[in-house]
């Protein structure tokens, strides 16, 4: 099976430059809307997020420029494994770029939780024999089956008798299956509460764990949180739940999986507790919940890969308080927008090195360059006042999500990848 490519990825050709005399380098005229693969070294980083303001200035780009630190991905994942007190697996829809993938699995993050025959292949083409986890609760009948015959995955969730029945025809009543029945769990703060879409409810969650006794080689229980949550007593609470579940139900659970939603810093001023009193927290809810007995794991997405990326965008007009930048919603800032909202830390590049400013901060709001009017991201995004065209904003936190959304709407496809390794 052939892996297909994002528009992101397919609209960048393989192009690697050095940039040790950056100030010789600018994009030239001809060239200027191609994207290209772009390398640094970690000398080229600014302290913070992205690169040297001076590099930007250099090469003056004029389409976005997405940037990936290596060296900040591994360092997330070190010290996340060591701090979980079970095994990690990745959730691959976060970043399916093979350099943050070959980065975590070489700080110990093994597993892998797919949701698609295009990850199932990513991943059994990078790291053959991984486990993978197919976690989507609602697949397709030929997926499942492709997935178990040609990958030779065992392990599925599913959150209804439906899906159960679906899994069970689609391997033919395979007797070596690996089953999650995934709950949803009260709603805590989060960006988005998956517990919407995904998860059997009370009233249901008890008859299908015991159902999924009976075909199940191994039983698992998994939940979700939501994504982005910031309030560390929402697992101790899922914990709890799905602690009471498993009691009523009476069936002998070998692995409970308590999904993912850990953040990643959004407001300086307002952090989330450090990754280590988030899983203090869970250990505490399992030793009192007597759920140290199972397999314990993990989907963390956001958790692993949000501080190691960044996006370079190009203010091109501005009205008051609302810039026009060369990117959006359609783009590398999806969950900037819509229902989501999420406010980014904001940096600016001014285009004049000497060009006196100042540092007083205020809000801005910022539309996309799409002729689409719900192309738009309220922040609060705090820069300086005298921001104006032709100066650039690097924003941090876009290691997840920020490339996979991307779509190429209005022609606005086109992105500059710059990995820091």
């Amino acid at each position: 099976m052939e892996s297909p490519l994002f528009v992101s990825v397919a609209r960048q050709p393989e192009f690697a430059t050095s940039f040790a005399d950056a100030e010789a380098f600018r994009f030239g005229v001809e060239d200027v809307f191609a994207p290209q693969k772009l390398h640094f070294t970690l000398q080229d980083s600014h302290l913070h997020f992205g690169l040297r303001d001076e590099l930007v200035r250099a090469m003056a780009p004029a389409i976005p420029m997405s940037v990936l630190n290596t060296h900040v991905m591994a360092q997330t994942a070190r010290r996340f494994v060591r701090a979980f007190p079970g095994d990690v697996m990745y959730a691959v829809k976060c970043n399916p770029d093979p350099i943050f993938l070959r980065a975590m699995y070489a700080q110990g993050v093994r597993r892998f939780d797919v949701a698609s025959l295009y990850e199932i292949n990513l991943i059994h083409t990078l790291f053959p024999g991984a486990p993978l986890y197919f976690m989507h609760p609602i697949k397709a009948p030929e997926a499942i089956t492709q997935a178990y015959d040609q990958y030779g995955v065992r392990r599925f969730v599913l959150d209804t008798m439906d899906e159960l029945e679906k899994i069970l025809r689609a391997t033919d009543d395979a007797n070596d299956l690996e089953l999650y029945v995934r709950i949803a769990v009260p709603k805590g703060n989060v960006a988005t509460d998956f517990s919407t879409k995904f998860g059997a409810r009370p009233e249901h969650a008890e008859a299908l764990l015991r159902r999924t006794a009976q075909h199940a080689a191994h039983l698992g229980v998994s939940f979700h949180v939501g994504t982005q949550c910031t309030d560390v007593s929402v697992y101790a609470n899922a914990i709890a739940y799905a602690a009471g579940v498993i009691k009523a139900a009476e069936v002998d659970v070998k692995t409970l999986d308590i999904g993912g939603g850990f953040p990643t810093t959004l407001d300086e001023q307002n952090p989330p507790l450090p990754v280590e009193t988030y899983m203090q927290v869970i250990r505490e809810a399992l030793q009192a919940h007597d759920c140290e007995k199972f397999e314990i794991l993990c989907e963390a997405g956001r958790g692993l890969v949000a501080d190691a990326g960044s996006l370079v965008v190009r203010v091109e007009g501005r009205k008051g308080d609302l810039l026009y930048i060369n990117d959006g919603t359609y783009g590398g800032l999806f969950e900037a927008g819509g229902a989501i909202g999420l406010p980014y830390p904001a940096r600016l590049i001014r285009r004049e090195a000497n060009r006196l400013g100042t540092e007083t901060l205020e809000p801005f709001r910022l539309a996309g360059p799409t002729c689409d009017s719900v192309d738009m991201m309220r922040g609060p995004y705090m820069l300086p006042t005298d921001v104006q065209a032709g100066d650039w904003i690097a924003l941090d936190k876009l290691g997840a999500y920020g490339e996979v959304s991307r779509t190429n709407f209005n022609g606005f496809g086109a992105v500059h990848k710059a990995v820091i390794a």
